[in-house]
């Protein structure tokens, strides 16, 4: 296969559905998780609304997180007690609607003073800084637990309460740990081990809420024409004008990029750059004791040494970025990672050929001027306008995380309701998500769940299947028919692969491997698998030879550049 750029130019069904009825009550850009998510909403309450994205879903700064939901600890230092409950409170709701992507996560904080931090946390509750950052000790970090703790519900219901031990205590149970430690403190917040999955189950459950609902990703808002917005087909060039009688951006650290092509410039945006890294370290793996370590560096920093999918991830950096510039984790951040990973286990080894993957976001933080990163609100606000040259409502979403996505977007379509003067019909609260539906959580019902549906696989095909998809896999283990597995990658399968080209809105080829499996975080992807995932693509999706060509060679550069990977040069096929 050659490595040209041309692209099979046949109108894709998503873009004939938007070109067809070029009109909707509400056009929604960006969908990453708060875009998904209010798309969702709104479907629900019977609104015809469409959500487009630039690139492919949840593939922004959605797809950057240190995969956790989390209440938000450290924002009660900075005064953040709204967010702080209602964080908590979208945490334990998640872990019972989306138990089969979010379950409760152990997290230790390793403690190397008593008293350090005292004297600043007070300045910088208040809003006047404190100088020089600084770890913080056991006082500061127990008095902010106690508080988690009441805002948790005591610890009550959905995860326990905090404990601290000692030094000897602490060494006992994590003996890898730094053996200056002076305490180590324990919590439970909640992983969430496939996030790009989570969101396109929430997309999903919005498509099957409204009929009339349209969701196309690689279609670009480019302007404003004559009261509609100008959208772009990414892979196939050809442009339209789409109305709407409401306009919402939700398009994250890109929100005052698509106001500027929507000819409404905007400076609301401030965010910052936060990388990870991922290990295959078996020994570190084991040092973890299997759950998450989370501390703040002496730079001020929160750092995370997470065990995920066999593999651990360490993370995360918080630096200012343009974003007009490519978004990279640097070699710079990778020593920092390592000098991070030394001072918490200094006798364990890292260095970069145990590196599979990397990635980078950043953050869709406000504009903050002269404050430093780290203590720049996480907190949402919804700024009101209009599109240019109309009265047409437009509203820009800044800020929001993960963790409040269900309540940030029922916050933002009664935004939206009021404004076509419609009322809420129903809420999202407590609403199961996608595969979350009548999810095994116990050994009995997993047990009772095996035997209704493993037939045509087998137990632990399914069981596989049940952990990636929730009981989503119902669908695909009826559908499966021959099931061997793929030949660069035996933890999947061919016909896996194509049902989720078929029916996940597969665009490109590195869609499969980011955002509808594991493949490239687990360190799994080569050439030879990109090849065989083209393969199996490009009659499901209508690719001739020159676009699966020029889709492996993307997904081989974009592996690279932007991931890390050392992947072999894509030989041409003899077709070509």
């Amino acid at each position: 296969m050659s490595q040209q750029n041309s692209v099979n130019t046949r109108t894709r069904p998503v873009v004939s559905a938007l070109r067809e009825r070029p009109e909707a009550d509400v056009l929604i850009i960006g969908a990453g998780i708060n875009g998904i998510a209010t798309f969702w909403d709104l479907a629900l309450q019977g609104i015809d609304a469409v959500i487009v994205d630039k690139d492919d879903f949840v593939s922004g700064a959605s797809a950057a997180s240190s995969h956790m939901i989390h209440g938000g600890i450290r924002y009660l230092e900075n005064g953040e007690f709204r967010l702080v409950r209602e964080s908590v409170e979208e945490r334990n709701g998640l872990i019972r609607t989306a138990p089969h992507y979010v379950k409760p996560l152990h997290t230790t904080v390793p403690i190397f003073s008593t008293f350090s931090g005292v004297l600043n946390a007070p300045f910088k509750f208040i809003g006047l800084g404190s100088g020089k950052p600084s770890e913080r000790g056991a006082a500061i970090i127990k008095i902010g637990l106690s508080f988690y703790d009441a805002f948790s519900g005591g610890g009550g219901g959905t995860v326990p309460r905090h404990e601290f031990r000692g030094r000897k205590a602490s060494l006992h149970r994590l003996p890898r740990l730094n053996p200056g430690i002076k305490y180590t403190a324990t919590y439970y917040d909640a992983s969430m081990h496939d996030p790009e999955r989570l969101a396109l189950d929430v997309l999903r459950d919005g498509l099957e809420a409204q009929e009339s609902g349209r969701a196309a990703n690689y279609v670009e808002a480019v302007g404003s024409q004559d009261g509609a917005v100008v959208l772009r087909d990414v892979l196939t060039g050809e442009e339209f004008p789409f109305t709407a009688k409401a306009v919402v951006n939700t398009s994250g650290p890109w929100t005052d990029l698509t106001n500027e092509a929507l000819g409404t410039p905007s400076r609301y945006m401030g965010g910052t750059k936060g990388s990870h890294i991922v290990l295959d370290n078996p020994e570190l793996l084991a040092a973890t004791g299997g759950g998450e370590i989370f501390f703040e560096h002496s730079d001020g920093r929160i750092v995370l040494i997470y065990p995920l999918k066999g593999k651990v991830m360490v993370g995360t950096t918080d630096l200012e970025h343009d974003m007009r510039e490519p978004i990279r984790c640097t070699d710079d951040e990778v020593d920092y990672f390592f000098e991070l990973v030394s001072h918490v286990f200094p006798d364990i080894r890292v260095d970069r050929s145990q590196i599979v993957f990397r990635f980078s976001g950043v953050r869709p933080l406000p504009r903050h001027d002269e404050a430093s990163p780290g203590s720049v609100s996480r907190d949402y606000a919804i700024e009101r306008g209009t599109l240019q040259g109309t009265d047409v409502p437009a509203l820009s979403l800044v800020g929001g995380k993960w963790t409040t996505f269900r309540a940030l977007a029922e916050h933002l379509s009664g935004e939206v309701l009021a404004l076509l003067g419609r009322r809420r019909t129903t809420s999202t609260e407590g609403r199961e998500i996608g595969g979350g539906r009548d999810y095994p959580v116990t050994g009995s019902a997993l047990t009772v769940w095996l035997g209704e549906h493993a037939g045509p696989v087998g137990r632990e095909r399914a069981e596989q299947l049940l952990e990636r998809y929730g009981t989503r896999a119902e669908q695909l283990i009826a559908e499966l028919g021959d099931d061997a597995p793929l030949a660069n990658a035996a933890d999947y399968s061919a016909q896996e692969i194509a049902w989720l080209v078929e029916h996940e809105r597969v665009g490109r080829l590195d869609d499969i491997v980011l955002r509808r499996t594991s493949l490239a975080f687990t360190g799994k992807v080569t050439t030879a698998l990109l090849r065989e995932l083209a393969e199996i693509s490009a009659p499901i999706l209508g690719w001739d030879d020159a676009r699966a060509d020029a889709e492996l060679a993307r997904a081989v550069d974009l592996m690279r550049e932007r991931h890390g990977l050392e992947l072999d040069a894509p030989v041409s096929s003899p077709a070509n």
